[in-house]
C-alpha cells in the first residue's frame, strides 16, 4: 500500500453486508491534495494555488514555530506550570493552512487547541496559556484579532459561529465566519443545529472539522458510517475532504470555501482527513487504545517534513534558512517558559466579580463566606 492510498483511507468495521464474496467495495472519498507526502506537487481541478518561494517558506515558519510552541506548552505541563495542555501535533498544516486563507475581518470561533490558527491571526502565544495555567479566563480580546476565546464545551462554537454570521449578512458586509471542531464534535447536537441554522439562513459561515481519527479513545467507525464530509449533503451545503497534512490544499480549499461564503452562496463543510500523533490532553494516555504501528503510517505523512522536502527539491530554502528557523524556534521556547513562571497568581476575590451587572445576594452571601474561610488560615497563624 503506497503512502497516498493510505492517507485516504479510513478504518473500516467490517459487517455480514459487504464481508460476502460478491459485495462492492464502497469507493474511497476524494481527498484534495496538492503536495504528496514526499513532497511532491500535484495539481487538482478545483482546488489550485500559486505561491511564491517567500509565502511558501512562510507556511513553513508558521508551522515550525507553532509545533515549538506547542512542544513547550506540554513540558511546562508535564512540568507543573500548567494544569492542563491540548496538543496539536500532526495538525499544524490544517490550521496554518486555514488560518492563513483568512483575511484580517473574518472571524473566527475556535476550540481549545487551535493554536496555529492563534497564531496566525496574531495571538501572542503567551496569551493562550493564562488559561492553562488558571490565571485567567482567555488572556485576550477577542476583537482584536477576531479570533475569539477557547471554547471547552464541545460543538458549542458552531452555533456561536452561525449566530455571528447571520448578524454580519444582515448588516451587509462580505466578511466571512470559520467554525473550528473535531471529529469527536460533529456528533453533538449542538453542531447539527447550527449546520441546519446556516443552511436555511444562508450564512457566510465555514465549518472547519479537523478530523484527526479520535475523539478522545472512540475511532471514527464508531461514530458515524459515512465519511464526515458527506453530512453537509444532508443539510443542503456542500462537503469537501482535503488532505488535512497538506498545508497548501488546506490554504486552496479553505480559501475557496471563504469567498464562496462571501459572494453569498452560504456554508460549506471542509473536513481536514488529519491525525492527532500526541494525546488528547495531557491528562490521557493514547497507548492504551492505539496501536504504535498507526501512529507510525502517519508520521510518514508529518505536514512539516513533506513541505520541507519539496522547499529542498524546488529550491526555495538553503540551509542558512532552516538554521535561521531553528534559532527563532528556541527563542520562542524560552520567550514561552519565562513568561508563563512570570505570570501572577490572581487576587482571590476576583472571581466574584463581573459575575452580574449589578449586585447579587447570593454572590454577595457566597463572597463573605470565602472572606471568612480565607481569614481562618490567617487567625491560626499564632496558634
Amino acid at each position: 500500500m503506497t503512502v497516498e492510498s493510505t492517507a485516504a483511507r479510513k478504518p473500516r468495521r467490517s459487517s455480514k453486508r459487504t464481508a460476502g464474496a460478491g459485495a462492492k467495495k464502497a469507493a474511497e472519498p476524494e481527498l484534495v491534495q496538492l503536495l504528496t507526502p514526499e513532497g511532491e506537487r500535484v495539481e487538482h481541478p478545483d482546488y489550485d494555488i500559486d505561491l511564491s518561494p517567500e509565502e511558501l517558506r512562510g507556511l513553513y515558519r508558521d508551522m515550525v514555530l507553532t509545533r515549538r510552541f506547542d512542544a513547550e506548552a506540554t513540558a511546562l505541563q508535564r512540568q507543573g506550570e500548567l494544569g492542563l495542555w491540548a496538543s496539536l501535533l500532526g495538525q499544524e498544516a490544517a490550521q496554518i493552512g486555514s488560518g492563513r486563507a483568512l483575511r484580517d475581518d473574518d472571524y473566527v470561533f475556535p476550540t481549545y487547541r487551535e493554536h496555529g490558527v492563534a497564531w496566525c491571526r496574531g495571538v501572542d502565544p503567551t496569551n493562550l496559556l493564562g488559561m492553562f495555567r488558571g490565571v485567567n479566563h482567555g488572556g485576550w480580546d477577542p476583537n482584536s484579532n477576531n479570533f475569539h476565546l477557547y471554547t471547552i464545551v464541545i460543538g458549542s462554537q458552531t452555533l456561536h459561529a452561525t449566530g455571528y454570521a447571520m448578524g454580519i449578512a444582515k448588516d451587509g458586509a462580505d466578511s466571512a465566519v470559520v467554525a473550528y471542531f473535531g471529529d469527536g464534535a460533529s456528533s453533538q447536537g449542538d453542531v447539527a443545529e447550527a449546520f441546519t441554522f446556516s443552511a436555511v439562513y444562508n450564512a457566510p459561515v465555514v465549518f472547519f472539522c479537523q478530523n484527526n481519527q479520535w475523539a478522545i479513545s472512540e475511532p471514527t467507525e464508531k461514530q458515524m458510517r459515512v465519511p464526515l464530509y458527506q453530512r453537509a449533503q444532508g443539510f443542503g451545503f456542500p462537503g469537501v475532504r482535503v488532505d488535512g497534512n497538506d498545508v497548501l490544499a488546506c490554504l486552496a480549499v479553505t480559501k475557496s470555501a471563504l469567498e464562496r461564503a462571501r459572494r453569498g452562496e452560504g456554508p460549506t463543510l471542509v473536513e481536514a482527513f488529519t491525525y492527532r500523533m500526541g494525546a488528547h490532553t495531557t491528562s490521557d494516555d493514547p497507548t492504551k487504545y492505539r496501536a504504535d504501528e498507526e501512529r507510525e503510517a502517519w508520521e510518514a505523512k508529518d505536514p512539516i517534513l513533506r513541505l520541507r522536502a519539496y522547499l529542498e527539491s524546488a529550491g526555495h530554502a538553503d540551509a542558512a534558512f532552516f538554521e535561521e528557523l531553528e534559532s527563532e524556534s528556541e527563542t520562542l521556547g524560552k520567550r514561552v517558559r519565562e513568561a508563563v513562571r512570570a505570570m501572577p497568581d490572581p487576587e482571590p476575590m476576583a472571581i466574584f466579580e463581573n459575575i452580574y451587572a449589578d449586585g447579587h445576594a447570593l454572590v454577595d452571601e457566597e463572597r463573605a463566606q470565602f472572606v471568612a474561610y480565607q481569614a481562618s488560615f490567617t487567625d491560626g497563624e499564632g496558634n
